[in-house]
């Protein structure tokens, strides 16, 4: 199982906050550094701030040089899908093909609202769309150009340039949505993300996904599957409680939901999660300074899952 670390910088971090998090992630073995694409705290002052996600990955790029780098994910209403096509290869450029984009619909109206981004009623035919444009775009070879005539946009001719190191990015698609995502996914994806589902849920929101692969005539293994968990855990009791009590989380909800409690019941859970059919966990990190926290679980956690 494959342990990746999630961050949250809309609630408040600066890039050097970031980097730091994702320096710890490369030098203790984690598989990948992924953070959300939000403008706008969901509690608390924000302070200082919330940073765009792709800005951050391409100065990640050039600062790390073995972990996986996206977002978990990005909005389909923030960016046009050729400019996000180019930004994506070109953070692949210079990460030496390192980069995976998670793409959804979008849902924060709030953030919409605060910074004067449009946000339509009915977005899943924009993200539909935009995932036919941008992995056709990058599929298109060198030479040819790619035309699209749909519903939210057209492209004529584009040169469907720069194209990305990787011969294919991955796209990642997540939601628990019982048709359409499952169906969406098994057309576009690489991976399929259940974020912050109830864990005797798991297994059955995954199954969905399997069926839909058969039902399009794909192969349901040739999908990863993943799952996304705050993540919180201590050495012994008080300092699980302490950890708890630094992001605003009750222990007892935490281990409800999360990857939580002692590094023995975290363990636990992930071998549960494996179980169920998920391959691969994000780690939703919510106290970016906590930096032994990652170190906590890289040495006695990590080598138990993997």
């Amino acid at each position: 199982m494959q342990l990746r670390i999630f961050t949250e910088p809309q609630q408040g971090a600066t890039y050097d906050d970031l980097l730091a998090v994702a320096k710890a992630t490369e030098e203790l073995g984690f598989d990948a550094f992924f953070r959300s694409d939000h403008y706008l705290t969901m509690g608390g002052d924000g302070l200082p701030g919330p940073s765009d996600a792709w800005t951050t990955l391409a100065g990640l790029a050039r600062e790390t040089s073995r972990i996986r780098l996206g977002t978990l994910v990005s909005s389909a209403t923030f960016r046009l899908p050729g400019v996000l096509a180019i930004q994506v290869a070109q953070v692949d450029q210079m990460s030496g093909g390192r980069v995976e984009l998670g793409l959804g619909s979008g849902w924060f109206e709030a953030e919409h609202t605060a910074y004067g981004i449009p946000f339509p009623a009915k977005r899943f035919g924009l993200l539909e769309e935009q995932l036919e444009i941008i992995t056709g775009l990058w599929r298109t070879p060198v030479g040819e150009t790619f035309s699209f005539t749909g519903q939210h946009y057209q492209l004529n001719d584009a040169p469907a340039l720069p194209k990305p190191v990787q011969a294919s990015i991955p796209v990642i698609i997540g939601g628990q949505g019982p048709k359409r995502t499952p169906a969406l996914a098994a057309r576009f994806a690489s991976e399929f993300n259940l974020g912050f589902a109830e864990f005797d849920q798991v297994a059955p929101k995954l199954d969905r996904v399997r069926a839909a692969c058969t039902e399009a005539g794909r192969d349901p293994d040739s999908l990863t599957y993943s799952a996304a968990h705050v993540l919180c855990v201590g050495a012994n009791e008080a300092e699980f409680t302490r950890r708890a009590a630094a992001i605003g989380r009750e222990g007892a909800e935490l281990r409800e939901h999360g990857i939580a409690g002692t590094v023995a019941e975290a363990t636990d859970r992930l071998a549960g999660l494996r179980e169920s059919g998920v391959e691969r966990v994000y780690l939703q990190v919510m106290d970016l300074h906590d930096l032994d926290h990652l170190d906590l679980v890289a040495r006695e956690i990590a080598p138990h899952v993997g």
